[in-house]
């Protein structure tokens, strides 16, 4: 009878324990989640997308070889930016 009783209270501890855990989890996540919108001194605008050159500088192939630097177009996509 004494082993029934402390295995109870030991699924007892447990289950409190692990409903603890969860409700101080959602509430960090809830205050650490990050907030949209600017805020009171922040300027925003939203930039369209757009192929910006990009410099490949000069390097070395897999066979040794030197290879000149080169542009190439790269797209970067629409993002906003806030100035604060």
């Amino acid at each position: 009878m004494g082993g029934r009783f402390t295995k109870m209270v030991a699924l007892g501890s447990a289950a409190v324990t692990l409903t603890g855990v969860a409700v101080l989890g959602v509430a960090g996540t809830a205050s650490a989640a990050p907030h949209h919108g600017p805020g009171r001194h922040e300027r925003c605008q939203v930039v369209r997308g757009q192929w910006v050159p990009t410099w490949h500088p000069a390097s070395r192939d897999r066979r040794g070889e030197w290879r000149k630097g080169y542009w190439t177009r790269t797209w970067v996509p629409a993002h906003q930016i806030c100035i604060r």
